[in-house]
């Protein structure tokens, strides 16, 4: 099963795995990790480390992180430089966990993890949306043609 590890800034990661389990229920081999102030990243590399000990880490890990270049970014690459089967997508929202904790749950065995990452990125991209009013108004004026 692939293992997801959520690493942000401050508590981001953990109230975005509790929100992620109010969707979707109970999640499994998913862990967060959190950068608090005063800590490093020498701080991040043995929470990651403690992290990867109690997951399942054998069919792969996706590192989901919130910022490209930041702290938990940087350690992540740290250790997944080491292993083919660790990959890193950085910008995680909620569409994006939600995706992974599902095909979790579809893929019991996890194939390339190039394409994990991509299904990563294709549902972070698809749950940003726009909302204004003139595409209510634009709707309407087409029905009425």
């Amino acid at each position: 099963m692939l293992a997801i590890i959520v690493g942000t800034h401050g508590n981001f990661a953990s109230e975005l795995v509790k929100t992620c389990e109010m969707i979707c229920g109970a999640t499994t081999n998913v862990k967060a990790v959190t950068l608090v102030p005063g800590e490093g990243a020498d701080d991040l590399m043995v929470k990651y480390s403690a992290a990867l000990k109690e997951l399942d880490t054998k069919d792969g890990v996706i590192f989901l992180n919130d910022l490209f270049g930041g702290s938990p970014y940087n350690a992540a690459c740290r250790i997944a430089i080491q292993e083919e089967k660790y990959g890193i997508v950085t910008g995680v929202s909620l569409p994006m966990l939600i995706e992974m904790v599902s095909y979790q749950l579809c893929n019991p065995e996890v194939g390339d993890i190039k394409e994990v990452m991509q299904k990563a990125v294709e549902a972070g991209q698809a749950g940003t949306q726009i909302f204004h009013l003139s595409t209510i108004n634009n709707d309407e004026e087409e029905d009425d043609l």
